[in-house]
């Protein structure tokens, strides 16, 4: 069993800042990367940033400069999310590539998701 658990989710002004935290737990052998996700109303999900676990960071063109993702160990990652802007707003989603044993395929693993809105 393998959990993603994010928290940090909140209503904030445009402009404003908020910062998502993920948590990996359950039978993991390794993982590879970690990253985050959003889906916004009525339309599909997409990219936000990633880190592998060299550190090598890769963000959607739509948040570059404004937000930055951070690992403190293997299994947490974090989304600082800056000058917010009311397109921001959508559900959040953690998302791991991760094995569960060794010479196991890596597989892709989701938490629930967690909400972030932005309004005046």
């Amino acid at each position: 069993q393998v959990q993603l658990v994010e928290s940090g989710r909140g209503l904030v002004q445009p402009g404003g800042s908020l910062r998502l935290s993920c948590a990996a737990s359950g039978s993991i052998f390794s993982i590879n990367a970690m990253g985050w996700y959003r889906q916004a109303p009525g339309k599909e999900r997409e990219l936000v940033a990633t880190i592998t676990s060299g550190g090598s960071t890769n963000y959607a063109d739509s948040v570059k400069g404004r937000f930055t993702i951070s690992r403190d160990n293997a299994k947490n990652v974090y989304l600082q999310m800056n000058s917010l802007k009311l397109e921001d707003t959508a559900v959040y989603y953690c998302n791991a590539l991760l094995r569960r044993a060794p010479f196991v395929p890596p597989g892709d693993y989701w938490g629930q998701g967690t909400q972030v809105t932005v309004s005046s």
